[in-house]
This record gives structure tokens, C-alpha cells and sequence, in this order.
């Protein structure tokens, strides 16, 4: 079996993580939680031994035609060989620095907070560099599979490669999505009428401390940089949720959120409609 075809078995497996559901007081939304500590990880190249990618769940299931969500984390100094996939993906750094780009691209190196999307079809290496890399990357459908280059195709997509350094922050002034002194906001895809798709970045100073509300049909949060504590909608308990971290809500929603890191938290969000980001 090629590499290639092995890789395509692994993360075909890749599904494994432990996380809970629970039903919001009310019945106005159904939450999940699963923490970076809870989630268990998988190599994604068995074939490759300890130099394998390893892949944890966050939701979904990439066997399946489904929105799925992973981490994935990488050696210091991992390069791919050249391949496709037969669907789009979007990632962030969590932590390390990663290149995504053509085989004979100059290396960019993209550090924690960096956004890309690798688009179906399109002949690509992925390279790592840091100690123990790791990402979150989310399909909006699938199977995920990687297939050889020789099998590259053009989808008419292209690829966004956005450093940590060049994300546009808007102030509250600048966006009716968040209220109050301090929280900054970014958009990063998809289109923000009505109930479309749509993905941001929120950063949030540290001590800061407010309410995530949306009464969005699904919303999904997951911690990007920085110790956040959030007591999800319906709830009373709060939960410290490291980089890594996945939250979720469906319906009408009021989560409690602050950043408990010296530095500035930031989380990166799916949501299916708009949302609101409220100071006391």
C-alpha cells in the first residue's frame, strides 16, 4: 500500500474523542463541551511510526458525508509529500507554525492565530516546523480523503493563507457583533446575513468577562489562544477550557465567557447566522 493510501486509511479512522452533550434549561438549546484534555489522539500514517500526524475529534465523523472538526498535531520538522484532497478544508494554528502551499513554494510560515483553507483538488504539501504543532481543521462535508497529486484537478476555489499578523481586528465601533470596551472581532469567511455561514475570530483582553448570545440555528466555538472559563447557556457550572477546546450550541443560546490568561484569549467560531458578544 503507497503512503498516500495509507495516510487516506488513517484519517479515515481518526474519529476518536470524548466529550458530553447536555440539554439547556428551558429546552432553548442543546450544548456540547469537549475539552483539548478529554480528546484522544490517533496517527493519522500508522506506516510512519513516531513521524506520523496524529488527529483528535472534536464533532462530526470525516468517514461520513458530515460537517466534522479535528486537532491535529504534528513533529517538529513534518512534510508531507505532495497530494489533494477531495474536499475543501479551513485550519488554524493553535500552536507551532505550519506551511501550506505548492510543492515549490517558498516556505511561509503561518504561527498560532494564522487562518487558511486548502481547497479541493489542488496539489499541495503541508509542513510543520515547532515543538508538537498543532491545529484544528474543520470540513463541511466529507469523507476527508488524501488522494495522490497525479489526481489534482482545478475546483475553481482558492487558497487563503492569512498570517496571524495580518488578521483585520474590528473594534465594537466597527461591528454591531460585539458591545463594549475591549473584545475585537475578525471575519474570516462565509457571508454574515440572514442564517448563512459564516466563521470569525473574537479576541478578548485578559479579565475580560461577558455573554456569547445567538439565537443562531448551530454555533460552534472552539479556544484558539488563552485559558477561558465559560458557563455554558442553561447551566450554573463554569468550565476552564484550554487552546484546543470545542463548545457547541443549537438554537437560542447565552453563554458566559471570560479570558483567565494573562494574554489575550482568542477563539475561532462557526455559526449558522449571526451572534453577539455583550459586556456587563
Amino acid at each position: 500500500m503507497s503512503a498516500n493510501s495509507i495516510l487516506t486509511v488513517a484519517m479515515a479512522l481518526a474519529v476518536t474523542s470524548i466529550g458530553s452533550t447536555q440539554a439547556a434549561a428551558g429546552g432553548h438549546s442543546t450544548n456540547e463541551l469537549v475539552k483539548k484534555s478529554e480528546v484522544e489522539f490517533i496517527p493519522l500514517n500508522p506506516a510512519r511510526g513516531d513521524k506520523s500526524p496524529r488527529s483528535g475529534r472534536l464533532w462530526g465523523d470525516i468517514r461520513k458525508d458530515v460537517p466534522s472538526g479535528m486537532l491535529v498535531t504534528f513533529i517538529d520538522g513534518f512534510q508531507s509529500p505532495p497530494h489533494i484532497h477531495n474536499i475543501t478544508y479551513r485550519a488554524v494554528v493553535i500552536t507551532g507554525a505550519v506551511h501550506n502551499d505548492d510543492p515549490a513554494a517558498v516556505k511561509m510560515w503561518m504561527g498560532p492565530g494564522s487562518f487558511w483553507t486548502q481547497p479541493l483538488g489542488e496539489n499541495h504539501i503541508t509542513a510543520a516546523k515547532g515543538k508538537k504543532t498543532t491545529i484544528f481543521l474543520e470540513i463541511l462535508s466529507g469523507p476527508y480523503l488524501v488522494k495522490p497529486a497525479k489526481e489534482a484537478f482545478d475546483a475553481g476555489e482558492r487558497p487563503i493563507n492569512i498570517e496571524a499578523q495580518n488578521i483585520m481586528w474590528l473594534e465594537a465601533a466597527d461591528t454591531t457583533w460585539i458591545k463594549g470596551d475591549g473584545p475585537k472581532l475578525a471575519y474570516l469567511w462565509g457571508k454574515i446575513a440572514g442564517k448563512d455561514k459564516n466563521g470569525t475570530f473574537i479576541k478578548l483582553p485578559p479579565g475580560y468577562s461577558g455573554k456569547l448570545n445567538t439565537t443562531a440555528p448551530l454555533m460552534r466555538v472552539v479556544t484558539i489562544q488563552g485559558t477561558i472559563k465559560v458557563g455554558l447557556s442553561g447551566g450554573s457550572d463554569k468550565q476552564t477550557l484550554d487552546p484546543g477546546s470545542y463548545i457547541g450550541s443549537k438554537g437560542k443560546a447565552s453563554h458566559q465567557l471570560s479570558c483567565a490568561s494573562g494574554d489575550a484569549c482568542i477563539l475561532y467560531l462557526h455559526t449558522e447566522g449571526k451572534y453577539q458578544l455583550t459586556s456587563p
